[in-house]
């Protein structure tokens, strides 16, 4: 009885925290539109501290990919705006509104040497529709390549709750 309320508290548990696929059916029910968060990285922190506090940093493209995944539906985004780590707008990746097709993706790339942004930046993605819709995949990946190494993963979006 005890195995079965301690199994019981952990569903729970990663259920509240995002990590079992029920959290996210919220953000995938069918709507007229969101505000999605994503982190994105233009630098990583790694290793050890120098004597003044500072890890070394390591530069990031990261290729942010807003797919819309709605078999019937159009969607309309409307921003992709960038914010540094200290929470500073730097800038709107759309300018226009822009209708995506069904199935259909666009992507906007932070390069490489585009380090403005710092460990802690992020996007908030809005979209909207005229009828309900599959909300869109939103994905960051980002990459390192160098002759003897290779960085890759990937963040995902979240809605923030309006």
């Amino acid at each position: 009885m005890k195995a079965m309320r301690t199994r019981k508290l952990a569903v729970v548990l990663l259920l509240a925290l995002g990590l079992l696929p029920g959290a996210a059916l919220a953000q995938r029910a069918l709507s007229t539109g969101q505000h999605l968060y994503l982190p994105i990285y233009s630098v990583i922190q790694y290793g050890d501290l120098d004597r003044s506090g500072t890890a070394r940093e390591l530069p990031v493209s990261s290729l942010v990919s807003i797919h819309n995944t709605d078999l019937d539906k159009p969607i309309r985004l409307l921003a992709a705006r960038y914010y540094a780590t200290d929470g500073k707008f730097l800038r709107n990746f759309v300018t226009t509104p822009r209708v995506l097709k069904p199935m259909e993706t666009v992507e906007f790339l932070v390069e490489r040497r585009d380090v403005v942004g710092g460990s802690g930046a992020n996007f908030v993605i809005q979209w909207d529709a005229a009828t309900p819709a599959s909300p869109p995949l939103v994905q960051a990946l980002h990459v390192e390549l160098q002759t003897n190494r290779a960085i890759v993963f990937t963040t995902d979006a979240v809605l923030i709750p309006r």
